[in-house]
């Protein structure tokens, strides 16, 4: 697997997606945890989840320009911005002047900018890597983003203690100035995009065309069936993470919240590097998905009844390994199956329709979490995600998806994506 590393431009994308990963990390924990502090209450840590994720739902409108648009700039230019706005919160603190609604305010904007990165970093992985190299790249990718999680999340409670959440935001602005540098160094080979500034009058009337197309692939093929399971397992996230701060805090403080977070990434990352192992190529994905998030489900509702902290942090761990294997899964599928003139478009239209419910499940749990203990939150949620993967199990066309080996240009381009799989 370390072969990869041959390649520079995938060594400066997987370092940048580090740094970046550390910013991205950090932030999360702070920004939650830092609303809570000010608002002191769970209504706005819900408020402050439904901002950061809100911009998904319009996420599909950057896959045209990440596909028209150089990468390489992308990358650079965003990691920047989101490093000025982080700065505005310590100088706000310093200043006497910090109040929760700024912090609400920069969320959005933060997480708009994200919106650009991710689709642009997967859409560059097939411009330098060769096919079968894409798995052993989306799981770098993927250790490399969960990786930083845990590291981040191990530390991020230590770091509130010791040094406070507003320092946090000053060490995420370094992380992203220093991922910039990094995206600066890559060298993206030539590859067919249409000139943006020469071309205004054609990308204007071909935009929503585009745009289309994005949507077409994802929600007309009975690959869908798995993309609106996945939004109601996304609500359940949404309302679990909103009220993870108070279930840390009456469980032990910060720490326990960023232990929380930490056996989370982790659940997440052995799972990804279990994927490449596991042989799933020939494994319908309908039935992959059932399973994994059936069990996923279980463990997420019976990690609140452990007695014993440590147990709660480890069953709740262990509820996001099946995630860690179907993310890598479905990004090698997509890859795939997509020319890669299309990849942008396609990641984003994905990320935004299956983040839909991550926001109105924020609000939804933070408001809940006023009246109702955050304990209760987190079961209801896990039963949720538990009960997806039953309705898949039974649902016919979902078990007869085919397998990620069957897959490709051909596949998304029919409605008919089942004659493809193998008679079971």
């Amino acid at each position: 697997m370390m072969d990869i590393f041959k390649n520079k431009n995938f060594t400066w994308m997987f370092l940048g997606r580090i740094l970046t990963n550390v910013g991205d990390s950090l932030y999360a924990v702070a920004a939650m945890w830092l609303v809570y502090d000010l608002g002191g209450s769970t209504f706005y840590t819900g408020l402050a989840g439904f901002l950061s994720i809100i911009p998904r739902l319009i996420q599909f409108f950057s896959g045209p320009l990440v596909d028209r648009l150089p990468i390489r700039p992308i990358l650079i230019y965003t990691q920047i911005l989101q490093a000025i706005l982080l700065l505005t919160v310590p100088l706000a603190s310093y200043f006497g002047s910090l109040t929760v609604s700024l912090v609400l305010i920069i969320t959005p904007i933060l997480t708009t900018l994200n919106m650009f990165v991710y689709p642009a970093q997967m859409a560059a992985l097939p411009t330098f890597l060769r096919e079968e190299e894409l798995t052993k790249g989306n799981s770098l990718f993927t250790m490399a983003y969960q990786g930083i999680e845990i590291a981040c999340n191990a530390i991020s409670g230590i770091l509130i203690v010791l040094i406070g959440a507003i320092s946090i935001y000053v060490l995420d602005a370094i992380a992203f100035l220093m991922g910039a540098f990094i995206f600066s160094l890559i060298r993206m080979p030539m590859i067919n995009k249409e000139n943006v500034q020469n071309n205004i009058p054609s990308l204007e009337s071909k935009y929503l065309s585009e745009l289309m197309d994005g949507l077409k692939i994802i929600i007309f093929t009975p690959l869908s069936r798995l993309l609106y399971g996945i939004i109601i397992i996304n609500l359940a996230m949404g309302a679990t993470f909103v009220v993870l701060p108070a279930f840390g805090s009456d469980k032990g403080g910060p720490e326990m919240y960023g232990l929380l977070l930490m056996a989370q990434a982790i659940g997440s990352l052995l799972g990804a590097l279990l994927t490449p192992y596991l042989k799933l190529d020939n494994f319908p994905i309908g039935k992959l998905y059932a399973a994994a998030f059936m069990l996923s489900g279980l463990a997420w509702a019976l990690s609140v009844f452990s007695p014993w902290s440590w147990l709660t942090i480890v069953i709740y761990g262990l509820a996001w390994v099946p995630g860690g294997i179907t993310n890598i899964v479905i990004n090698t599928i997509i890859q795939k199956g997509i020319p890669k003139k299309l990849l942008g478009r396609v990641f984003s239209a994905t990320i935004s329709i299956s983040g839909i419910a991550t926001p109105l499940g924020g609000l939804i749990g933070g408001s809940l979490g006023v009246l109702l203990a955050s304990g209760y939150i987190i079961i209801f949620s896990g039963l949720v995600v538990l009960l997806v993967g039953v309705v898949w199990t039974f649902d016919s066309v979902t078990r007869n998806l085919p397998s990620a080996k069957d897959i490709d240009y051909s596949t998304f381009g029919s409605p008919k994506i089942v004659r493809y799989s193998k008679p079971l």
